[in-house]
């Protein structure tokens, strides 16, 4: 929900600025910019960041891993059963959680490492297949 707040107060903006509201549009762009660099959304915020550059206001680049970017313990062991191939329900069998809760923390393993698919977690995570199948 969050994601779409930010992106709300993005397309506001735009569409404020091309109105020539520029006063306006600044603050939508301001809080579009800043909700979305904090969430790790990268192309939206340069996207906020840009439209706050036309209407004469500069805000400065943000790293996307500027926030806490460590896995947790289960997220890690999720991410190298992901990465091995197996499809959320077999990962929820093997740990004993529902395939939702598996998607959840998928999720937050996608933000964390600023991926979107499952085919890009093996040249994220630091040890191959073998080592998460002798755990």
């Amino acid at each position: 929900m969050r994601i779409c707040l930010a992106r709300a107060h993005l397309l506001y903006g735009e569409w404020l600025r091309r109105e020539r509201r520029r006063g306006h549009a600044r603050e939508q762009l301001r809080t579009a910019f800043d909700m979305l660099a904090s969430m790790g959304v990268a192309a939206f915020a340069e996207r906020a960041r840009r439209e706050l550059q036309a209407t004469g206001e500069t805000a400065r680049k943000r790293a996307v891993g500027s926030r806490n970017d460590t896995l947790t313990a289960q997220e890690m062991q999720i991410a190298r059963l992901a990465r091995d191939g197996l499809s959320n329900p077999e990962i929820g069998a093997r740990l004993y959680l529902s395939a939702h809760t598996v998607q959840y923390h998928l999720r937050k393993v996608f933000a964390k490492l600023g991926i979107t698919a499952r085919s890009q977690l093996d040249r994220v995570l630091p040890d191959g297949p073998a080592a998460a199948r002798a755990e």
